[in-house]
């Protein structure tokens, strides 16, 4: 690395290598990479998993896997998190009745995770709570464990929700949400 007072040899702007390893970090993945990692029969059994995690509590969870950004996040400079929170509002994670929906994000391109939870959750859940479902999804995604990291990061909303919004054995399940994980 170069000092601010020492010429640069490429003559380019401080950031615009970053910007161009970025840019074709993303342009190297693709709907495949996910379904390399994450085959049919896995998905299926995310979808299952996310279904049965729903008959024990009183909230909805979204599994959002996508290989890389659009061209329109990237050229705006744009991170995951953004991402995440329009993935939020286009699958309508928060459009359920008790504001209770978590959207449990991956972005293959940069290794990044993101939950996202709805008002109604995200207010009674410790931010170390969320940290510490990220950070276990991390840790098995960098051993190379996608749909175990999933199912567990899974378990772990389950847990939350049950505590916050246990189901009510009285009134039949409700799914206001698809349970399938949406590929991008």
């Amino acid at each position: 690395m170069t000092s601010p007072t020492q010429p640069r040899a490429s003559g380019m702007k401080p950031g615009l290598m970053a910007r161009l390893r970025r840019f074709f970090r993303h342009r190297f993945w693709d709907e495949a990479d996910v379904r390399r990692v994450l085959p049919a029969p896995a998905l299926a059994r995310l979808s299952a998993r996310v279904t049965e995690s729903e008959l024990t509590h009183g909230g909805e969870i979204r599994l959002c896997v996508e290989a890389s950004l659009p061209m329109s996040y990237l050229w705006r400079h744009a991170h995951a998190r953004e991402r995440a929170l329009a993935l939020f509002g286009k699958l309508r994670v928060w459009d359920t009745e008790r504001n209770n929906g978590v959207l449990i994000y991956l972005l293959l391109a940069e290794h990044a995770i993101e939950i996202v939870a709805d008002r109604g959750l995200n207010r009674r859940v410790d931010p170390a709570q969320w940290h510490a479902v990220v950070d276990g999804l991390g840790r098995s995604l960098k051993a190379g464990q996608f749909e175990q990291g999933l199912i567990d990061a899974v378990r772990a909303v389950e847990v939350l929700m049950a505590e916050h919004f246990p189901r009510d054995p009285s009134a039949p399940p409700r799914n206001e949400l698809p349970d399938a994980v949406v590929v991008i």
